[in-house]
């Protein structure tokens, strides 16, 4: 199963090699539309496999990304990008895992120095236009430690990064309502590690 925000709501595609639905990707699309107009809180679309679920995003352009919660004592690193609470992330590049992804990501947003990842949360999907086209993303999400090297956390500017700081579960609420839903299934997953 695959859980996937499209206009920050969640549609959940559910897998079943033995389903006997008819496959019609534009089918899909149009539920998908009307779902997106609806005050439905999430939708359920069964697949025979995830050949059609890449068949239904096919004409989006997909891209892997990896990111992370660094922790500090009891506090966690979060960043805010065009005014909205984010976790540290950037898109995977060429021949690059996840996990060197994720610490480069976090080094380049927030100034960090060789945060240590501890393992992995999640993958959360998501999509949003770009240049006039549709993007879906899978980005990889892991629960890393500050490194040993003591830095001043500096916000990426040039990203749309305006703030970096240590925020404590304690008020995580303040997150919690300026941000998007997939970063509220991050922050979930990391409730459920610790």
């Amino acid at each position: 199963m695959y859980k996937v925000f499209i206009e920050n709501k969640p549609i959940f595609f559910h897998f079943n090699s033995q389903s006997s639905l008819l496959f019609e990707p534009a089918l899909i699309w149009q539920r998908i539309h009307l779902f997106l107009k609806n005050e439905d809180d999430s939708l359920r679309i069964d697949l025979k496999n995830e050949d059609d679920f890449h068949q239904v995003f096919e004409s989006h352009k997909y891209i892997e990304a990896a990111g992370g919660m660094v922790r500090k004592g009891d506090a966690f690193l979060f960043i805010k990008r065009n005014g909205v609470w984010d976790i540290p992330k950037g898109k995977l590049e060429k021949n690059e895992t996840p996990e060197i992804a994720a610490v480069r990501e976090i080094e380049e947003e927030c100034g960090l120095i060789e945060p240590i990842i501890v393992c992995h949360l999640l993958n959360t999907w998501h999509t949003y236009p770009h240049k006039g086209g549709q993007v879906l993303k899978r980005t990889y999400w892991y629960l890393l430690n500050e490194g040993e090297t003591k830095t001043v956390l500096v916000p990426q500017n040039e990203e749309g990064i305006t703030e970096v700081k240590y925020i404590s579960p304690s008020e995580f609420d303040e997150v919690r309502s300026n941000t998007y839903q997939s970063i509220l299934e991050v922050i979930d997953a990391l409730g459920q590690k610790l």
